[in-house]
């Protein structure tokens, strides 16, 4: 720290450049290293894969030859038959080779050889070198007694190193039991081919090995047949892994391995570990070297950076200095027109106006927050009177004492009629006019619907009933006051004109549906043309209040469907609300939208 600052801001530079170079050379080696890893192991992976899927594909094909030949009644026959019979052996011998195995070799040139051999001494096989009793004991011991299909390595001539024998066991018409042996015989050249087929690299090649750790290929054609070593043979066989690294000294080797399903066979690719690294250690060289040649250039730039600016620095520290002292003076003699001049000319006017900025700025953000916060209240009284307005469309408090006054007359009259009417008025008022914080349930909405219909029960002389099918557990489900007697009044004046008859129906019901309350009000009245559904629909989404008298849509003297529709907005948001499903002739379907209750806050109705 003692030394000039030309030499610091030198050394500072060197150290960052450095300490870049090294962190990104670092990091990119790595990554690209471990990038290319995962890559060449993930292909080789595909690749040994792909091999398998192709071995599979090639072995199940003569699979299914070998059960298509179970079909045969030729061979269920031949392996019922009394041995000693010569006659039905020469017939059903030459029925099989006829319409069974000469097909097969026409239709297959794959196959090298088909026999089959019966329990009761009795054999079809080509080869007459083949000892009968001792293949059949050999196949018998190798081969499932539920009469499936094994992939065999062993061959019935030794000196063909290209073939493999698919064996089961099969069974005539008298017994559910295996009575003999059928074998199909393979060339595996096409195999053979394809995988020799595969570009793996100079000192990279492919294995494969069967159930008992012999090669079934090798590039090297003297160890078909042969066995792997010890250790290679239980680490591709019996190993957990797909994958393992393995080797001594300068020779390790990535092995990377698949099994066949239809053959239980390994196939193995096997490469060189140095031969994987050569991408990553030409990154590395390439890395040093262009980091080598960056640091030299790098660091000659930063000598030239760091003496252009020492020298105008030292200047304005000089007069820093004297601003230190109480000196607010200006800087003489200017004349940089880059960074470092605007740098000293800033520094000029900096102490004469930093004053008077921090003060603008004090002053603008408490403007700021005054407006946003006389906005909110703005917003929020303005909310507050526009439900207060319509809640208090409905408070003649005077009527509710006058009507308890008639109720009393009526009662010392003996007259029943104007007592009930007059006593569900009374609800229906009081319930009105209540203004506390009382949670309103659309049991306490269904109870008003009840004293309305007792009112219009005496002014229509008829008894009026209405469906309510709404789960008992939704009934103290929270919704807004005065929204559903409307709905039902508006039903009664415009989906009725001729008045209601026995055929007619009001139904109201409720669900729980993705965290929301409906209320569901509909009738099978006269309904609305398309022009007035459309109209008030487009009323609903403009929160509009009906603006006329003769608006037929609209319940006249009452609340009104708008005004339940804003009032459950006020209450829960405007995402919530009424919406109006009807058909001209059908019917009409009111539906409320509320949040459902837990979820819901407290309101004030």
């Amino acid at each position: 720290m003692k030394a000039s600052l030309a030499r610091q801001v030198f050394l500072y530079f060197l150290i960052v450049i450095i300490l870049s170079l090294t962190s990104l050379g670092l990091f990119s080696y790595f990554k690209a290293s471990r990038a290319l890893d995962r890559q060449m192991e993930k292909y080789i992976s595909q690749m040994t894969t792909n091999m398998a899927y192709q071995t599979d594909i090639f072995l199940d094909r003569y699979k299914d030859v070998s059960s298509s030949m179970l079909s045969s009644w030729d061979i269920k026959y031949f392996l019922d038959m009394d041995y000693t019979d010569s006659y039905s052996y020469f017939y059903y011998s030459s029925q099989i080779r006829r319409h069974a195995l000469e097909p097969l070799f026409v239709q297959y040139p794959q196959i090298h050889q088909i026999y089959l051999i019966g329990k009761n001494g009795r054999a079809v096989v080509n080869d007459s070198s083949i000892h009968v009793e001792k293949r059949l004991e050999w196949l018998w011991e190798r081969t499932p007694a539920e009469g499936g299909i094994v992939v065999l390595n062993d061959r019935i001539a030794s000196n063909k190193t290209n073939i493999v024998t698919l064996a089961r066991r099969v069974r005539g018409f008298s017994s559910y039991e295996p009575t003999g042996v059928l074998a199909v015989e393979l060339n595996v050249q096409e195999l053979t081919q394809m995988w020799q087929q595969k570009d793996l690299g100079k000192d990279s090649y492919f294995f494969v090995l069967d159930e008992l750790g012999r090669y079934v290929y090798h590039p090297e054609s003297s160890l078909i047949g042969q066995k792997a070593d010890e250790e290679l043979k239980s680490k591709v066989l019996d190993g957990e892994e797909e994958s393992f690294i393995s080797g001594n000294g300068d020779d390790h080797r990535l092995f990377v391995t698949r099994s066949s399903l239809e053959s239980g066979w390994k196939l193995t690719v096997s490469i060189p570990v140095k031969e994987l690294r050569e991408p990553v250690n030409s990154i590395r060289s390439t890395t040093i070297t262009v980091g080598l040649i960056t640091l030299a250039l790098a660091a000659w730039l930063a000598f030239r950076f760091g003496h252009s600016i020492v020298s105008p620095i030292r200047r304005l520290n000089s007069s820093m200095r004297q601003t230190e002292k109480g000196n607010w003076q200006q800087i003489q003699g200017v004349h940089r027109t880059d960074e470092i001049g605007g740098l000293m000319h800033s520094y000029n006017i900096m102490v004469s106006r930093l004053s008077e900025m921090i003060e603008k700025v004090y002053e603008t953000e408490l403007a700021n927050q005054k407006a946003e916060l006389e906005l909110q209240e703005s917003s929020l009284e303005r909310q507050k009177a526009e439900f207060q307005a319509l809640q208090l469309q409905i408070n003649p408090h005077f009527l509710y004492n006058t009507l308890a006054t008639v109720n009393g007359y009526a009662i010392v009259q003996h007259s029943g009629e104007i007592s009930e009417i007059v006593e569900a008025m009374s609800y229906m008022l009081r319930y009105s006019i209540q203004t506390n914080l009382e949670e309103i349930t659309i049991a306490n909405e269904l109870n008003h619907v009840r004293n309305y219909l007792i009112i219009l029960k005496h002014r229509s002389g008829r008894e009026i009933e209405i469906d309510v099918d709404i789960d008992p557990e939704l009934l103290l489900e929270k919704c807004v006051r005065l929204t559903l007697q409307p709905l039902v009044e508006n039903i009664f004046q415009h989906a009725f004109p001729d008045g209601m008859e026995d055929y007619h129906r009001i139904r109201i019901d409720a669900k729980i549906e993705n965290q929301c309350f409906y209320v569901m009000v509909e009738d099978n009245g006269v309904g609305m043309t398309s022009e007035q559904l459309q109209k008030l629909q487009e009323r609903l989404r403009q929160n509009r209040l009906a603006e006329a008298p003769k608006d037929t849509v609209y319940h006249h003297g009452g609340i009104g469907l708008m005004n339940v529709h804003r009032r459950i907005q006020l209450v829960f948001g405007d995402e919530y609300g009424l919406f109006v499903e009807s058909e001209e002739g059908k019917g009409t379907r009111f539906v409320m939208k509320m949040p459902e209750q837990q979820k819901k806050r407290r309101i004030s109705t």
